[in-house]
């Protein structure tokens, strides 16, 4: 089978292959690399899991295992493997709203669990929260409904920060408790001030520039549709 234009490439399979459960016994499975190749049409199209094309395999036997390797940390353990490797000299945080398609938006009437679903400007939302290093690779992703402000995830997000770190973001995250939070690590919080804020703070304009890096990572993951546009109902499925 010839490759398609958004299945893993040799280099890309080389390392995530090691970090897959191995299953040795029992009935054999459909090839984990045939399947992940399947799980990424499914997000970059934003088609049904039902229209997974059958080179990919059944389209039940990708859904499948997509949750259940949510289920078990596969997804976690393959981000905090690759974080391993990034700089923590600087470190990025942003965060970016995808609308929720009416089909993810079905709870239950009355249920107290948003499902990380809120009203924003742009209606009914999801707010994806991102920490990416000096490469622009993720090191920390969460969730949280669309119109809550980007600071309440900042220090959850930022307290294993690495001493000397330098904390690059915009205006909303001009908080008391982050810099608090960057004095107590030693780190150096470059974040423009607040225009009502009578303090001054150390800036520098240059290392600033650098903070695009985030904002070209959330640029790329939502060429995905499957992730510019929420279709999965569980946010667990979702930030998987």
């Amino acid at each position: 089978m010839s490759r398609q234009q958004f299945d893993l490439t040799d280099f890309e399979w080389s390392i995530i292959q090691s970090l897959l459960p191995n299953k040795p016994r029992g009935v054999p499975r459909v090839d984990d690399r045939r399947v992940i190749n399947g799980i990424l049409w499914r997000f970059r199209t934003g088609s049904p899991w039902a229209d997974v094309p059958e080179r990919y395999g059944p389209y039940t036997t990708c859904y499948n295992r997509f949750v259940r390797w949510r289920k078990a940390g596969v997804w976690d353990h393959v981000l905090h493997e690759v974080a391993k490797a990034f700089d923590g000299d600087i470190v990025m945080i942003d965060s970016s709203c995808v609308r929720v398609h009416q089909h993810a938006a079905n709870g239950k009437k009355g249920d107290q669990d948003d499902g990380c679903m809120g009203r924003s400007r742009g209606g009914l939302t999801t707010k994806i929260h991102a920490l990416v290093d000096a490469d622009g690779r993720p090191i920390g992703l969460d969730l949280t409904a669309g119109q809550t402000h980007d600071s309440r995830m900042a220090e959850p997000m930022l307290k294993d920060i690495g001493k000397g770190a330098i904390i690059l973001a915009d205006r909303a995250y001009d908080t008391n408790a982050l810099r608090a939070l960057a004095k107590e690590k030693r780190a150096w919080a470059n974040i423009p001030a607040k225009r009502n804020r009578k303090e001054t703070f150390p800036f520098s304009g240059w290392v600033y520039r650098q903070r695009n890096l985030v904002e070209r990572f959330f640029n790329k993951l939502k060429q995905f549709r499957g992730i510019a546009t929420r279709y999965d109902k569980d946010p667990r499925n979702f930030l998987a």
